[in-house]
């Protein structure tokens, strides 16, 4: 069940990643609702995210990288 939140939320940041305010909605959600090593991965893939779309950057923050 877990794994399925995690890809959900993947999912929801790739869709909402041409907005860097919904993005970051999203990222704080997901903060909230995952597990610590469930973040890990996420940051992961969000760091991947940032290189393709350098706005995005700003929303590391809320992960605490």
């Amino acid at each position: 069940m877990a794994r399925a939140m995690l890809d959900y939320t993947k999912t929801v940041l790739k869709k909402v990643s041409f907005d860097a305010s919904l993005f970051c909605k999203e990222v704080q959600k997901a903060g909230q609702r995952l597990l610590p090593h469930e973040l890990e991965e996420l940051k992961s893939f969000i760091l991947s995210l940032v290189q393709q779309n350098p706005e995005l950057n700003q929303c590391l923050i809320y992960l605490k990288l």
